[in-house]
Protein backbone atom coordinates (compact mmCIF):
# COMPACT_ATOMS: atom_id res chain seq x y z
CA UNK A 1 0.00 0.00 0.00
CA UNK A 2 1.00 3.63 -0.43
CA UNK A 3 0.51 7.03 1.09
CA UNK A 4 -1.17 9.59 -1.18
CA UNK A 5 -0.50 13.31 -1.23
CA UNK A 6 -2.46 15.92 -3.17
CA UNK A 7 -0.79 19.32 -3.44
CA UNK A 8 -2.71 22.48 -4.44
CA UNK A 9 -5.14 20.63 -6.70
CA UNK A 10 -7.44 22.81 -8.81
CA UNK A 11 -9.94 21.68 -11.42
CA UNK A 12 -12.79 23.46 -13.20
CA UNK A 13 -15.62 22.07 -15.27
CA UNK A 14 -16.67 25.04 -17.36
CA UNK A 15 -17.63 27.80 -14.94
CA UNK A 16 -17.83 25.37 -11.99
CA UNK A 17 -14.80 25.19 -9.69
CA UNK A 18 -14.91 21.54 -8.65
CA UNK A 19 -11.81 21.60 -6.42
CA UNK A 20 -9.99 24.64 -5.11
CA UNK A 21 -6.41 24.44 -3.78
CA UNK A 22 -6.99 20.97 -2.36
CA UNK A 23 -4.18 19.78 -0.10
CA UNK A 24 -4.68 16.30 1.29
CA UNK A 25 -2.42 13.68 2.89
CA UNK A 26 -3.65 10.08 3.19
CA UNK A 27 -1.33 7.93 5.26
CA UNK A 28 -0.20 4.42 4.35
CA UNK A 29 -2.71 1.96 5.86
CA UNK A 30 -5.22 4.68 6.72
CA UNK A 31 -9.01 4.57 6.30
CA UNK A 32 -9.69 8.15 5.23
CA UNK A 33 -13.23 9.38 4.58
CA UNK A 34 -14.19 12.45 2.56
CA UNK A 35 -17.54 13.72 3.81
CA UNK A 36 -19.77 16.21 2.06
CA UNK A 37 -23.02 16.71 0.15
CA UNK A 38 -23.57 16.12 -3.56
CA UNK A 39 -21.44 18.53 -5.55
CA UNK A 40 -18.81 19.01 -2.84
CA UNK A 41 -16.01 17.51 -4.97
CA UNK A 42 -15.77 14.03 -3.44
CA UNK A 43 -16.00 11.95 -6.62
CA UNK A 44 -13.80 14.41 -8.52
CA UNK A 45 -11.09 13.82 -5.90
CA UNK A 46 -11.29 10.06 -6.50
CA UNK A 47 -11.15 10.51 -10.27
CA UNK A 48 -8.08 12.75 -10.04
CA UNK A 49 -6.23 10.22 -7.86
CA UNK A 50 -7.14 7.37 -10.21
CA UNK A 51 -6.16 9.39 -13.29
CA UNK A 52 -9.64 9.44 -14.84
CA UNK A 53 -9.62 13.25 -14.56
CA UNK A 54 -6.58 15.51 -14.89
CA UNK A 55 -6.28 18.57 -12.62
CA UNK A 56 -5.83 22.01 -14.16
CA UNK A 57 -2.99 22.55 -11.70
CA UNK A 58 -1.42 20.85 -8.70
CA UNK A 59 0.51 17.66 -8.03
CA UNK A 60 -0.44 14.06 -7.16
CA UNK A 61 2.05 11.86 -5.31
CA UNK A 62 2.03 8.17 -4.35
CA UNK A 63 4.79 7.57 -1.78
CA UNK A 64 6.52 10.79 -2.91
CA UNK A 65 6.46 9.72 -6.57
CA UNK A 66 4.69 12.22 -8.81
CA UNK A 67 1.81 10.60 -10.72
CA UNK A 68 0.43 13.45 -12.86
CA UNK A 69 1.67 12.01 -16.16
CA UNK A 70 1.13 8.35 -15.24
CA UNK A 71 -1.78 6.75 -17.10
CA UNK A 72 -4.66 5.28 -15.02
CA UNK A 73 -3.77 1.67 -15.84
CA UNK A 74 -0.30 2.15 -14.37
CA UNK A 75 -1.27 4.01 -11.20
CA UNK A 76 -2.39 0.73 -9.62
CA UNK A 77 -5.52 2.00 -7.91
CA UNK A 78 -8.66 -0.01 -7.29
CA UNK A 79 -12.01 1.76 -7.74
CA UNK A 80 -15.34 0.70 -6.18
CA UNK A 81 -18.35 2.43 -7.69
CA UNK A 82 -21.72 3.24 -6.15
CA UNK A 83 -23.52 0.77 -8.41
CA UNK A 84 -22.56 -2.90 -8.74
CA UNK A 85 -19.88 -3.38 -11.39
CA UNK A 86 -20.16 -7.11 -12.12
CA UNK A 87 -20.17 -9.28 -15.22
CA UNK A 88 -23.64 -10.88 -14.98
CA UNK A 89 -22.75 -13.95 -17.10
CA UNK A 90 -19.67 -14.72 -14.96
CA UNK A 91 -19.62 -16.77 -11.78
CA UNK A 92 -18.70 -15.09 -8.50
CA UNK A 93 -15.29 -16.76 -8.73
CA UNK A 94 -14.67 -15.40 -12.24
CA UNK A 95 -15.81 -11.92 -11.25
CA UNK A 96 -13.36 -11.92 -8.34
CA UNK A 97 -10.57 -13.45 -10.40
CA UNK A 98 -10.99 -11.10 -13.37
CA UNK A 99 -8.68 -8.30 -12.11
CA UNK A 100 -5.95 -10.86 -11.35
CA UNK A 101 -6.02 -12.22 -14.91
CA UNK A 102 -4.84 -8.94 -16.40
CA UNK A 103 -1.76 -9.43 -18.65
CA UNK A 104 -0.06 -6.75 -16.56
CA UNK A 105 -0.17 -8.95 -13.46
CA UNK A 106 0.97 -12.34 -14.82
CA UNK A 107 -0.55 -14.25 -11.88
CA UNK A 108 -0.52 -18.06 -11.98
CA UNK A 109 -3.64 -20.13 -11.28
CA UNK A 110 -2.67 -21.07 -7.72
CA UNK A 111 -2.00 -17.45 -6.80
CA UNK A 112 -5.38 -16.46 -8.23
CA UNK A 113 -7.19 -19.32 -6.48
CA UNK A 114 -5.60 -18.52 -3.12
CA UNK A 115 -6.33 -14.79 -3.31
CA UNK A 116 -9.93 -15.26 -4.48
CA UNK A 117 -10.63 -17.70 -1.64
CA UNK A 118 -9.01 -15.38 0.91
CA UNK A 119 -11.18 -12.41 -0.11
CA UNK A 120 -14.32 -14.56 -0.46
CA UNK A 121 -13.85 -15.75 3.13
CA UNK A 122 -13.31 -12.22 4.40
CA UNK A 123 -16.54 -11.15 2.68
CA UNK A 124 -18.41 -14.32 3.73
CA UNK A 125 -19.28 -15.34 0.17
CA UNK A 126 -17.06 -18.42 -0.17
CA UNK A 127 -20.20 -20.59 -0.53
CA UNK A 128 -21.32 -18.47 -3.52
CA UNK A 129 -18.21 -18.81 -5.70
CA UNK A 130 -19.94 -21.03 -8.28
CA UNK A 131 -23.09 -18.89 -8.48
CA UNK A 132 -23.72 -16.54 -11.39
CA UNK A 133 -23.88 -12.86 -10.42
CA UNK A 134 -27.55 -12.80 -11.46
CA UNK A 135 -28.35 -15.36 -8.74
CA UNK A 136 -27.20 -13.09 -5.91
CA UNK A 137 -29.07 -10.78 -3.58
CA UNK A 138 -28.30 -7.06 -3.54
CA UNK A 139 -26.09 -7.41 -0.50
CA UNK A 140 -24.19 -10.35 -2.02
CA UNK A 141 -23.69 -8.47 -5.28
CA UNK A 142 -22.18 -5.52 -3.43
CA UNK A 143 -19.91 -7.90 -1.50
CA UNK A 144 -18.66 -9.29 -4.81
CA UNK A 145 -18.21 -5.77 -6.16
CA UNK A 146 -16.11 -4.92 -3.11
CA UNK A 147 -14.25 -8.21 -3.53
CA UNK A 148 -13.28 -7.32 -7.12
CA UNK A 149 -11.47 -4.32 -5.71
CA UNK A 150 -10.05 -6.00 -2.61
CA UNK A 151 -8.67 -9.02 -4.49
CA UNK A 152 -5.92 -6.83 -5.87
CA UNK A 153 -3.28 -5.22 -3.67
CA UNK A 154 -3.13 -1.73 -5.19
CA UNK A 155 -1.54 1.48 -3.97
CA UNK A 156 -4.91 2.69 -2.72
CA UNK A 157 -8.56 1.61 -2.75
CA UNK A 158 -10.93 4.34 -3.96
CA UNK A 159 -14.54 3.85 -2.84
CA UNK A 160 -17.37 6.02 -4.13
CA UNK A 161 -20.34 5.60 -1.75
CA UNK A 162 -20.40 1.81 -2.31
CA UNK A 163 -23.05 1.15 0.35
CA UNK A 164 -25.53 3.89 -0.52
CA UNK A 165 -27.84 1.69 -2.60
CA UNK A 166 -28.27 -0.93 0.15
CA UNK A 167 -30.91 -1.04 2.86
CA UNK A 168 -30.07 0.13 6.39
CA UNK A 169 -29.43 -3.33 7.84
CA UNK A 170 -27.05 -4.35 5.04
CA UNK A 171 -25.23 -1.02 5.23
CA UNK A 172 -24.64 -1.56 8.94
CA UNK A 173 -23.32 -5.11 8.37
CA UNK A 174 -20.99 -4.08 5.56
CA UNK A 175 -19.67 -1.05 7.46
CA UNK A 176 -18.45 -3.36 10.20
CA UNK A 177 -17.06 -5.92 7.74
CA UNK A 178 -15.32 -3.35 5.57
CA UNK A 179 -13.55 -1.71 8.50
CA UNK A 180 -12.41 -5.14 9.77
CA UNK A 181 -11.13 -6.10 6.32
CA UNK A 182 -9.25 -2.81 6.00
CA UNK A 183 -7.56 -3.46 9.34
CA UNK A 184 -6.76 -7.07 8.45
CA UNK A 185 -5.23 -6.09 5.09
CA UNK A 186 -3.61 -2.89 6.40
CA UNK A 187 -5.16 -1.29 3.32
CA UNK A 188 -5.05 2.38 2.36
CA UNK A 189 -8.63 3.44 1.61
CA UNK A 190 -10.12 6.73 0.47
CA UNK A 191 -13.86 6.43 0.96
CA UNK A 192 -16.30 9.17 -0.01
CA UNK A 193 -19.79 9.56 1.40
CA UNK A 194 -22.49 12.04 2.36
CA UNK A 195 -23.47 9.73 5.27
CA UNK A 196 -22.09 10.91 8.61
CA UNK A 197 -22.64 7.50 10.24
CA UNK A 198 -20.42 5.81 7.64
CA UNK A 199 -17.81 8.51 8.22
CA UNK A 200 -17.73 8.33 12.00
CA UNK A 201 -17.90 4.53 12.31
CA UNK A 202 -15.23 3.65 9.72
CA UNK A 203 -12.78 6.54 9.41
CA UNK A 204 -9.41 6.91 11.04
CA UNK A 205 -9.66 10.52 9.88
CA UNK A 206 -12.36 12.56 8.14
CA UNK A 207 -11.98 15.40 5.66
CA UNK A 208 -15.03 17.65 5.29
CA UNK A 209 -15.56 19.11 1.80
CA UNK A 210 -17.68 22.12 0.92
CA UNK A 211 -18.01 23.32 -2.67
CA UNK A 212 -14.57 21.98 -3.61
CA UNK A 213 -12.81 23.30 -0.52
CA UNK A 214 -11.43 21.04 2.21
CA UNK A 215 -12.70 22.83 5.30
CA UNK A 216 -11.38 20.59 8.11
CA UNK A 217 -9.47 17.34 8.67
CA UNK A 218 -9.38 15.36 11.90
CA UNK A 219 -10.41 12.21 13.71
CA UNK A 220 -14.16 11.64 14.06
CA UNK A 221 -13.96 12.74 17.69
CA UNK A 222 -12.00 15.89 16.82
CA UNK A 223 -14.46 16.87 14.10
CA UNK A 224 -17.43 16.23 16.37
CA UNK A 225 -16.10 17.99 19.46
CA UNK A 226 -14.08 20.78 17.82
CA UNK A 227 -15.71 21.77 14.50
CA UNK A 228 -14.13 24.88 12.99
CA UNK A 229 -17.38 26.20 11.49
CA UNK A 230 -21.15 25.86 11.63
CA UNK A 231 -20.98 23.99 8.32
CA UNK A 232 -18.70 21.31 9.81
CA UNK A 233 -20.71 21.17 13.05
CA UNK A 234 -23.83 20.40 11.02
CA UNK A 235 -22.12 17.59 9.08
CA UNK A 236 -21.56 15.38 12.14
CA UNK A 237 -23.95 14.47 14.91
CA UNK A 238 -27.33 12.79 15.01
CA UNK A 239 -29.53 14.39 16.20
CA UNK A 240 -28.11 17.57 14.66
CA UNK A 241 -26.46 20.26 16.72
CA UNK A 242 -28.63 23.17 17.88
CA UNK A 243 -27.49 26.42 16.25
CA UNK A 244 -28.83 29.50 18.06
CA UNK A 245 -28.13 33.20 18.15
CA UNK A 246 -25.75 34.10 20.96
CA UNK A 247 -28.27 36.56 22.40
CA UNK A 248 -30.62 33.65 23.15
CA UNK A 249 -28.17 32.29 25.76
CA UNK A 250 -28.43 33.61 29.31
CA UNK A 251 -25.14 35.11 30.53
CA UNK A 252 -23.15 34.08 27.46
CA UNK A 253 -19.46 33.57 28.17
CA UNK A 254 -18.45 35.08 24.81
CA UNK A 255 -20.05 38.44 24.06
CA UNK A 256 -18.30 38.73 20.66
CA UNK A 257 -19.97 35.59 19.24
CA UNK A 258 -22.90 35.82 16.83
CA UNK A 259 -23.98 32.19 17.08
CA UNK A 260 -23.65 29.27 19.45
CA UNK A 261 -23.73 25.53 18.85
CA UNK A 262 -25.08 23.17 21.50
CA UNK A 263 -25.23 19.40 21.09
CA UNK A 264 -28.59 17.89 22.17
CA UNK A 265 -26.85 15.76 24.83
CA UNK A 266 -25.56 18.95 26.48
CA UNK A 267 -29.07 20.21 27.29
CA UNK A 268 -30.75 18.67 30.35
CA UNK A 269 -34.21 18.68 31.85
CA UNK A 270 -33.70 20.35 35.23
CA UNK A 271 -36.40 21.54 37.63
CA UNK A 272 -34.02 24.33 38.64
CA UNK A 273 -33.08 25.14 35.05
CA UNK A 274 -32.68 28.63 33.59
CA UNK A 275 -35.07 28.22 30.65
CA UNK A 276 -38.84 27.65 30.67
CA UNK A 277 -39.88 25.79 27.54
CA UNK A 278 -42.79 23.81 26.15
CA UNK A 279 -42.37 20.31 24.71
CA UNK A 280 -43.34 20.00 21.06
CA UNK A 281 -42.54 16.31 20.46
CA UNK A 282 -40.84 13.35 22.10
CA UNK A 283 -39.24 10.51 20.17
CA UNK A 284 -38.06 7.28 21.80
CA UNK A 285 -34.68 6.20 20.37
CA UNK A 286 -34.10 2.99 22.28
CA UNK A 287 -32.25 3.87 25.47
CA UNK A 288 -32.53 7.61 24.76
CA UNK A 289 -35.39 10.04 24.19
CA UNK A 290 -35.20 12.97 21.80
CA UNK A 291 -37.22 15.95 23.02
CA UNK A 292 -38.06 18.94 20.81
CA UNK A 293 -38.85 22.10 22.77
CA UNK A 294 -39.77 25.71 22.13
CA UNK A 295 -40.34 28.99 23.94
CA UNK A 296 -40.54 32.67 23.03
CA UNK A 297 -36.75 32.96 23.34
CA UNK A 298 -35.22 29.55 22.59
CA UNK A 299 -36.02 26.37 20.67
CA UNK A 300 -34.17 23.18 19.84
CA UNK A 301 -33.76 19.52 20.80
CA UNK A 302 -32.30 17.69 23.76
CA UNK A 303 -31.29 14.07 24.19
CA UNK A 304 -31.81 12.34 27.51
CA UNK A 305 -31.28 8.82 28.88
CA UNK A 306 -33.60 9.50 31.81
CA UNK A 307 -37.14 8.17 32.01
CA UNK A 308 -39.33 11.20 31.46
CA UNK A 309 -43.06 11.33 32.14
CA UNK A 310 -43.79 14.30 29.93
CA UNK A 311 -45.32 14.73 26.51
CA UNK A 312 -46.41 17.17 23.85
CA UNK A 313 -47.54 20.51 25.28
CA UNK A 314 -46.04 19.98 28.75
CA UNK A 315 -43.97 22.79 30.26
CA UNK A 316 -40.53 21.97 31.64
CA UNK A 317 -37.34 23.69 32.72
CA UNK A 318 -34.04 23.00 30.98
CA UNK A 319 -30.42 23.94 31.51
CA UNK A 320 -27.39 24.07 29.22
CA UNK A 321 -23.90 22.79 30.00
CA UNK A 322 -22.09 26.07 29.30
CA UNK A 323 -18.67 24.40 29.23
CA UNK A 324 -19.79 22.54 26.09
CA UNK A 325 -21.12 25.53 24.14
CA UNK A 326 -19.36 26.21 20.82
CA UNK A 327 -19.12 29.87 19.77
CA UNK A 328 -19.13 31.12 16.16
CA UNK A 329 -18.59 34.54 14.61
CA UNK A 330 -20.73 36.41 12.10
CA UNK A 331 -19.10 34.42 9.26
CA UNK A 332 -20.08 31.17 11.00
CA UNK A 333 -16.44 30.38 11.82
CA UNK A 334 -15.48 28.95 15.20
CA UNK A 335 -14.22 31.27 17.94
CA UNK A 336 -11.73 29.42 20.14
Amino acid sequence: MSSVHLENININFGSIKALSNLNLEIKDGEFFVLLGPTGAGKTTTLRIISGLDKPDSGKIYFDNEEMNEIQPAFRDTSYVFQQYSLYPHYSVYDNLAFPLRSPLRKSDKKTIDDRVLQIARLLKIENKLNNKATQLSGGEMQRVSLGRALVREPNIYLMDEPLSSLDAKLREELRVELKKIQTDLNATILYVTHDQIEATTMADRIGVLKEGILTQVGTPQEIYEEPNSIYVANRLGSPKINILENKQIHNSQNSSASYVGIRPEDIKIDQNGSYDVKIETTELLGAETLVSFKSDTIDGTLLTQENINVGEGDKIKIDINKSKILYFDNNEQRIV
